[in-house]
């Protein structure tokens, strides 16, 4: 039994298939499986015939200590032999783990064919059990229109499809088609079969988050908009479902893939981002405004292309409405609002001013410098202040390792207001 911050993960003694397809990052899978065994899980594998082309049965029987299985035809001169294995496999697992999956494999999963072990696991494999598919294979039949539309139907099917990595390919070129290594792969699925623990002070709480930019419209073709890229507030979201909650992201326009578990609601400009808020301010119990939303929108947005005449152009700004503030002007006592406050030099006053002119429980500063922290970059410096004036300085971390350590801290602050669930 392991934990990550706020979600208890059992891998032990969880049944878990791990379907190998005929790629050259199938040679990764058996480091996966000795990993798996390593937290606990029993591990069984389903293996096509060009999976086997690419690694043994003998490493993989070896590595997992349970036979490979291939064909859905089981030997019949066997005594004991379990004529119904492609059934009573899918009835065993608790997960079903694809990696590498090729185009052919998937190919084959999204029109329901059966034709090997993997793709019969794949069919009988019981209501509700996580399927995790990792695609590996050349950039240019990743983007494929065939490949993209197999992954839309799995995906609409409720498999979680995980893009790949961008790396140097086995064809010498350099692009996207890597599989993920077998730590990441790991995590995933521990993602996966720990986002309903219950061990989480978070867990079925609806937590509404607002994440990256939005976008004020000129013209039809420009708009005011800020360098923001969204990936705080989605590590943020992506941590809150791992521990359990009921996640709404409600994202301006940036090229981030929803974490799973979320549900996601695009918007553009900062009045619909607001619309799309207040529809959740009676009901969410925690607000977490991690959007960097314009303050200001042009008053009459041109409604075709302004032409460039004059030397000079004036537009009117009004002032946009303050989603978070709106929000903490009507929060019971029973909610939580949560803000983020953004400088370029070290102003902690600057935060502990909106903390309180907004009514946050909670406010993490940050310090902009496109290097380590703020826009576009992996990586923040937060400090947590509380209502009370508490601060606590983090250190350089991930986005995601800062949005444990935030919600670490919304979690002690829910429990010092006695908030009960």
């Amino acid at each position: 039994m392991q934990s990550t911050r706020g979600v208890l993960i059992v891998l032990k003694g969880k049944n878990i298939i791990v379907g190998i397809c005929g790629g050259i990052a199938a040679y990764k899978t058996p480091q996966l499986v000795r990993l798996l065994k390593k937290e606990g899980a029993n591990v069984r594998i389903a293996l096509t015939e060009g999976g086997s082309r690419f690694v043994s049965e003998l490493s993989l029987a070896t590595v997992s200590e349970e036979a490979v299985y291939r064909s859905i035809f089981p030997p019949t001169n066997k005594e004991g032999t379990d004529f119904t294995h492609h059934i009573s496999l899918g009835e065993w697992a608790d997960a079903l783990v694809i990696a590498p999956a090729t185009a052919n494999t998937l190919a084959k999963l999204s029109a329901g064919l059966c034709d090997d072990m993997l793709t019969a696991c794949f069919i009988t494999l019981r209501p509700g059990k996580p399927i995790l598919v990792f695609p590996a294979m050349d950039g240019g039949m990743f983007l494929s229109p065939s490949v993209q539309r197999n992954i839309a139907t799995l995906s609409a099917g409720g498999c979680q499809v995980f893009n790949p990595e961008s790396g140097e390919l086995a064809s010498g070129q350099c692009g996207t088609g890597r599989m993920p290594e077998p730590d990441t792969i790991l995590l995933r699925l521990k993602e996966a079969l720990g986002r309903s623990a219950p061990s989480s002070p978070l867990h079925e709480l609806s937590v509404v988050i607002t994440a990256g930019p939005t976008r004020e419209k000129i013209d039809g073709v420009r708009f005011i908009s800020n360098f923001s890229s969204g990936k705080m507030g989605f590590a943020i979201a992506r941590a809150a479902a791992k521990r359990g909650a009921r996640v709404t992201l409600i994202a301006g326009p940036v090229n981030l893939e929803t974490p799973p578990g979320v549900e996601r609601i695009n918007v553009e400009s900062a009045m619909e981002m607001y619309g799309a808020a207040e529809s959740f301010f009676g009901s969410c119990d925690i607000f977490i405004g991690a959007a960097a939303v314009a303050d200001y929108r042009p008053l009459s947005p041109y409604e075709g292309k302004i032409k460039k005449n004059a030397e000079e152009l004036q537009l009117t700004l009004v002032k946009n409405p303050d989603i978070l503030a709106a929000f903490s002007l009507q929060k019971s006592p029973r909610q939580l609002a949560i803000g983020f406050a953004l400088e370029k030099e070290h102003d902690l006053e600057h935060a502990r001013k909106k903390l309180e002119s907004k009514a946050l429980d909670l406010i993490a500063f940050n310090v902009f410098d496109h290097k380590t922290s703020g826009f576009e970059v992996d990586t923040n410096i937060l400090t947590l202040i509380e209502r009370e004036g508490q601060a606590t300085e983090l250190p350089l971390l991930s986005k995601d390792g800062a949005a444990e350590k935030l919600l670490d801290a919304i979690e002690t602050v829910r429990l010092k207001t006695g908030i009960k669930t």
